[in-house]
């Protein structure tokens, strides 16, 4: 299966106000009975071993900035996918994210009909409060490029 970069088809106002980044991946696939949250499970449930280890980099470099990490978090809302809490769900949308001091992400997983196939698309849309969050959005964009590709492929497998 492929995944392809697509123009976001979000509005990323009402997701996000102010919002200085989104960007978009699909992949098609052949269960015609997968919703939102099947799909957003299926990418979150595991990373492949290289992200995996570019996460727990990341944590260890940005905790001592007091920076959210994706340890364990006895606060954290119930309703999660992978480390991410769910922001609000439909069956065709699954939106999840949270705010930090140095940025606010959602990633919308949107699930519609292609056929005899589904579309699964993967919407990342960022805002960054000040110069950290810009930084660390420049440093870490060209892994987002890599990982989100390869969380979508999952669902496929």
């Amino acid at each position: 299966m492929t995944v392809r970069e697509v123009t976001p088809d979000v509005d990323t106002h009402a997701l996000l106000a102010g919002a200085q980044f989104a960007d978009a991946f699909c992949i098609e696939v052949g269960d015609r009975d997968l919703d939102a949250r099947h799909a957003a499970e299926r990418m979150m449930a595991r990373q492949p071993r290289w992200a995996e280890l570019l996460v727990r980099l990341r944590n260890f470099l940005v905790a001592p900035l007091g920076l959210k990490t994706s340890g364990a978090n006895p606060d954290a809302p119930r309703d999660m996918i992978g480390i991410f809490p769910v922001v609000s769900e439909t069956p065709d949308r699954l939106i999840a994210g949270f705010n930090d001091r140095h940025l606010d992400f959602r990633v919308v997983v949107d699930v519609t009909a292609a056929g005899e196939a589904r579309q699964v698309t993967a919407t990342t849309v960022v805002k960054t409060h000040n110069r950290l969050g810009r930084t660390y959005l420049a440093i870490i964009m060209p892994f987002h490029r890599l990982i989100v590709p390869a969380l979508l492929r999952q669902i496929a497998a």
